[in-house]
């Protein structure tokens, strides 16, 4: 009967195979890769990345990375490219074709096709004799001594060690484009990283009657209205002509309260929190949750040169738009 100790051990031997065949691949980032990386630079295209079986998935992946990191790529499964889809592709487009063996059927069938049209062929193979390593215009070695699997027979190191290349060719390739954090986001505007780059203050604020707002000469019961009616745990305070003078917060109600001073006896302008912390509404939301964070606080008014409020926006906001 087989133990825990059985299964780490195998989970081991698999995962230290696959390191060996990673830590293999960087004697293979040499003039070939460099040289793989200036054409893809140079494309005027789309880098069509073909594969099939095992190797096709990797490719996908490969296709996904390039695309998301500045390199404009789609994938072709080379079975289909065989029956209409290789007419997705152009003589400005480059090929970067996977195959571990360097002898999928599918794929030396579109040589003759990739030749006709002058399109520049990449190949990541794990024989560098194979036909289609000599038919490409740089291949990359990405051979294994070994599967990671005891009958050296299912794609395991050989597919880790094409993904990792692909990776390598990647961010190679972001470097020498100077992609940013905020190309990045263009290329992912749903995403946590993309909405943090992108998403700012007067896309998510509330405004007009969302506002908690009062008059600064506003009876007390005005007040407590309308913090309980907004439900923000506090009101903005404005003058006559709608300039921010402070903030009244439930902090203050209670510090009030346990002063024991008579608080529909008091003066809102000696209850308000003066000299509040402010945003403006192109700011990054993002900015605005550190804010709230060194700060301590849940709502920050949105106003402008004048301080006049244009809006406001909580905490609850910048989650709902899932900055954070």
């Amino acid at each position: 009967m087989k133990t825990q100790n059985n299964y780490c051990q195998w989970g081991i031997e698999v995962i230290r195979k696959e390191l060996s065949a990673i830590s293999e691949l960087e004697d293979r980032v040499n003039t070939d890769f460099a040289r793989a990386c200036e054409i893809l630079l140079a494309c005027k295209g789309r880098v069509v990345v073909l594969g099939l079986g095992k190797s096709g998935h990797i490719g996908n992946k490969i296709a996904a990375t390039l695309a998301s990191t500045g390199t404009p790529a789609f994938f072709v499964h080379a079975a289909e490219a065989s029956h209409g889809d290789f007419g997705m592709i152009t003589h400005d487009d480059v090929v970067l074709a996977i195959s571990n063996s360097g002898k999928t059927g599918e794929i030396l069938t579109l040589l003759p096709l990739i030749k006709h049209k002058s399109i520049q062929l990449i190949s990541l193979t794990g024989c560098p004799d194979s036909p289609l390593a000599q038919g490409a215009s740089v291949n990359i070695d990405v051979s294994v001594q070994q599967e990671a699997g005891p009958l050296d027979l299912a794609p395991t190191s050989s597919t880790t060690a094409t993904l990792v290349m692909g990776d390598a060719l990647a961010i190679a390739l972001l470097r020498a484009r100077g992609f940013s954090k905020e190309d990045f986001a263009l290329s992912h505007p749903g995403g946590t990283l993309g909405k943090r780059l992108l998403l700012r203050v007067n896309e998510i604020m509330r405004t007009g009657n969302d506002i908690p707002k009062i008059n600064i000469n506003a009876p007390i019961k005005d007040v407590l209205i309308e913090m309980s009616a907004k439900r923000l745990g506090l009101t903005t305070v404005v003058d006559d002509n709608g300039e921010l003078l402070g903030v009244f917060t439930d902090g203050d109600l209670r510090r009030t309260l346990e002063s024991n001073h008579d608080l529909f006896a008091s003066n809102l302008q000696e209850l308000i929190t003066g000299k509040c912390k402010t945003t403006s509404a192109d700011l990054l939301a993002y900015e605005v949750f550190n804010e709230m964070e060194d700060y301590k606080i849940t709502a920050i008014p949105v106003v402008d040169e004048k301080q006049q409020i244009l809006g406001i926006i909580h905490l609850h906001d910048i989650l709902q738009a899932g900055v954070i």
